[in-house]
């Protein structure tokens, strides 16, 4: 894969909206490349990067091919491929776009509130029936596995054609395995989530191809991008604490405790994690120091980027894997 680096983002809904809205807040402004409804944008005042707009699961089966470099999609998505992990390296949790995938039987079923309940429910079931319970869901393999930790092994997975929830209600199925925000939808159709039974609690995470070919221009792109988000987000979780010249001493030796490993000090100033910097003013204040001045950043760049030394030492070692494809 030649030329500019390829990510991808959501192209309709709530996800579309929250991408949008989490990269414009780093500065990052999307510009649509074919009109508002084309599925081509740009990075404004970005040249390097060409930004796709597709659906979360083609975005997902994008990064699992190795067809984009970058590309922001749901876990769940992700996880469904077995062998993600060999494929996809997951830089960014986002914060959004959250859901649960569980378990979920009928509230019918008053004595199953647990996965050892419903391991025993299957056995009789198939020692009445002849039949294995019915499963349906999207998600066959991350089911599959955690009924496998489970030690369930006597049931069978159905395809969920349409909406998933509905299916014990039309008769096609007795559990489904699904993603849920708030529960709703499974109560309306007569579920209830088995208490044990949270197999993943997804968000949109920023993930990175690995089956990719990666030119060294391209990993420089990305890695800059990243940097650029890593700023954002750290710059959303400190504040810059300042203090009169002739009290640094004492401001320095006050504030240290509440500098912790994201932290940095400064002649003047101090970067403050956001959860300490009350108790660090009362602390400040009751060494008399004063007045103090508190920022919060657009950004904070390190000179380190945690995801971008991620993503290269991911790329080094697929490069060395014997078994890799390209």
């Amino acid at each position: 894969m030649s030329g500019p680096l390829v990510m991808a983002v959501p192209s309709k809904g709530r996800l579309k909206e929250q991408v949008e809205g989490w990269l414009a807040a780093c500065g990052l402004n999307l510009v649509g490349a074919s009109g508002a409804r084309g599925y081509l944008a740009t990075i404004e005042g970005i040249n390097d990067i060409q930004v796709r707009l597709a659906s979360a699961a083609d975005i997902a089966a994008a990064l699992l091919g190795g067809e984009i470099h970058l590309g922001v999609t749901g876990e769940d998505l992700l996880r469904e491929s077995s062998d993600f992990a060999q494929k996809v390296i997951l830089l960014m949790p986002l914060g959004f776009g959250r859901t649960d995938l569980v378990v979920a039987a009928p509230r019918s079923w008053l004595d199953v509130e647990t996965m050892a309940d419903l391991d025993d429910v299957a056995r009789l079931y198939l020692a009445r029936t002849g039949a294995r319970l019915r499963v349906a869901t999207k998600y066959r393999a991350q089911a599959r596995g955690f009924f496998a930790r489970h030690g369930i092994a006597d049931y069978r997975i159905v395809d969920s054609g349409g909406a998933t929830e509905g299916a014990p209600a039309a008769g096609a199925a007795e559990l489904v395995v699904d993603i849920t925000s708030s529960g709703a939808t499974l109560a309306a159709n007569g579920l209830k989530p088995i208490s044990d039974g949270l197999i993943l609690e997804s968000q949109a995470q920023l993930a990175a191809s690995l089956l990719a070919k990666w030119t060294p221009a391209q990993t420089a792109a990305a890695r800059g991008l990243i940097r650029i988000l890593e700023a954002r987000a750290r710059g959303q979780l400190h504040a810059v604490v300042g203090w009169p010249s002739a009290q640094e001493q004492t401001a320095r030796t006050s504030i240290a405790p509440f500098i912790g490993s994201g932290g940095d000090v400064e002649a003047g100033r101090a970067l403050v994690p956001i959860g300490r910097l009350f108790a660090a003013m009362e602390t400040l204040s009751q060494a008399a120091v004063g007045p103090v001045e508190v920022r919060r950043p657009t950004y904070v760049f390190e000179v380190a980027s945690i995801a971008g030394n991620l993503l290269e030492k991911a790329l080094r070692s697929r490069r060395r894997s014997p078994d890799r494809k390209n």
